[in-house]
């Protein structure tokens, strides 16, 4: 399909006008010192806004190509955009507490969030090989930056430098499968590669390519933090800075679970079946590690990041199941699990003790009596988390496990809800804190932050009362599920 350059680069204007707006309050910044932040961030927050609308109206579910077909925007492209958007949008306003009292409120902070929701864009809009790994890497240098923000916490550099050290494992891995496929294939392009494997008639794809697909799929599951490869998420999520951790914890998640549905879906669609058995693999071992390792942890952000193993695990259910049932339910689940997310690290970062931010379990105890309402709103997000009805999270694993049933995965299912049981012990164990333990230490400080608290009650809403109307978030997630299959 052949288009113009004006029509190429109007295809991609949403990450034109992001990438330029982000150079722009980098020169501002640049200029206007130290004293910048709050511009810079005003700025950023506007150009999120502006782009987060455009791509929304822009979401018409046609498949357009560009750029000799190495982009492709389509209605699964936007969505998951829209949810990317949405997790960059509250991660700035919900650090500026944070960085302000740990006396680093510096505008890189802004721009280097741009620049990674530039790179998750093109991830999920990428249709060639070459162009997977160029948006691959734009977001993960920015998160490498981001997790060592705090120059001065040995903590926070650590986290940057084990992140950098195994991100770059992690991409040595995709890009040598990348060349693997290049070269028994001898295309990058995804609607090619397609097309070639189809052209087999049901021969199968070659050892090499196989090969080169596994050594794809483990390169990406370093990127969702599935198990194998998720050795550097409890370190890293315990070691960045809080509001660092919520956004890693979102948008990048969403995006890597994008990049994982059409970078296997669309190329590799015909040869399913010798890709299943590695998915489900995947997807069993981090329901079960992200269910018994959490349960010994005392450090609220390594739980979160356990769960977050847990939480990959059943979303990779959908993409084994396969077909646009499965895939409808993977884009429920991450637009659920981005909420329940975002309002969790919200609640850790209204509460403050003695100065610092709040980190241990233990800190929780008797929320309930002093602040009963950010108790029950952490009660909500721990119930759902666990999957427990009538709440949002709930409705994420029953998409995600009827879609494997229907495929005859019953074991996988029968395990995944086992691993979901088990996995309650650990988020009703903080519940239980909060309202039968008793008050440890100082008294929360107060007035909470604003835009934490507007977080927290948003997303809390969300998740208490998604069962009022699931309908919407369901009809969009299967129409742009339908226009991902061909």
């Amino acid at each position: 399909m052949t288009s113009s350059l004006s029509t190429d680069l109007v295809l991609i204007l949403p990450e034109i006008i992001l990438a330029a707006g982000a150079m722009a309050l980098l020169v501002l910044g640049a200029f206007r010192g130290e004293g910048s932040a709050g511009l810079v961030r005003f700025g950023a927050f506007g150009l999120l806004i502006a782009v987060l609308i455009l791509t929304a109206c822009a979401g018409t579910g046609e498949k357009v190509l560009g750029f000799n077909d190495m982009l492709v925007v389509d209605g699964f492209g936007s969505f998951m955009k829209v949810l990317v958007l949405i997790g960059a949008l509250v991660a700035i306003p919900m650090s500026v507490d944070f960085f302000r009292r740990a006396a680093t409120d510096r505008f890189e902070y802004p721009v280097l969030i741009l620049l990674a929701t530039v790179g998750m864009m093109l991830m999920i809009s990428a249709n060639d090989l070459i162009t997977l790994y160029v948006g691959l890497e734009l977001q993960s240098l920015a998160l490498y930056v981001l997790a060592a923000f705090l120059r001065d916490d040995v903590r926070s550099t650590e986290a940057g430098l084990k992140y950098f050290v195994l991100g770059a494992l992690s991409s040595g891995m995709l890009l040598y499968g990348c060349s693997l496929i290049y070269g028994f294939s001898g295309t990058t392009n995804f609607t090619d590669l397609a097309a070639g494997i189809a052209s087999l008639e049901g021969q199968g794809a070659g050892i090499g390519l196989v090969v080169g697909i596994v050594f794809l799929v483990a390169g990406l599951a370093f990127k969702v933090s599935a198990v194998p490869f998720h050795m550097w998420t409890p370190d890293v999520y315990e070691g960045s800075p809080t509001p660092v951790t919520a956004f890693f914890a979102a948008a990048p998640k969403v995006a890597a679970m994008a990049l994982f549905l059409r970078a296997l879906t669309v190329p590799f669609g015909e040869i399913a079946a010798q890709w299943q058995q590695i998915i489900i693999f995947v997807s069993i071992a981090s329901m079960l590690l992200g269910a018994f390792a959490a349960i010994g942890q005392t450090n609220m952000k390594r739980l979160l990041a356990y769960s977050s193993i847990g939480h990959v695990g059943y979303a990779l259910v959908g993409l084994a199941a396969g077909g646009e049932e499965g895939i409808r339910g993977v884009l429920v689940y991450m637009a659920i699990y981005l909420v329940m997310t975002l309002g969790t690290f919200g609640v850790l970062l209204v509460m403050r003790k003695d100065g610092k931010a709040v980190e241990t379990i233990q800190d929780f105890a008797g929320l309930g009596r002093s602040h009963p309402w950010l108790a029950f709103v952490m009660a909500a997000f721990m119930f759902s988390l666990a999957g427990i009805p009538p709440l949002a999270g709930f409705f994420a694993k029953f998409y995600v496990f009827i879609s494997a049933i229907e495929q005859g995965l019953y074991v996988l299912s029968v395990i995944g809800m086992l691993a979901s049981v088990v996995s309650a012990f650990y988020y009703l164990r903080v519940v239980k804190i909060m309202y039968f333990d008793a008050p440890e230490g100082a008294p929360l400080e107060l007035p909470f932050p604003l835009a934490s608290r507007v977080v927290v009650g948003v997303t809390g809403f969300l998740t208490v009362l998604y069962f009022v109307v699931p309908a919407p978030l369901v009809t969009a997630a299967g129409a742009a599920a339908k226009t991902l299959l061909p």
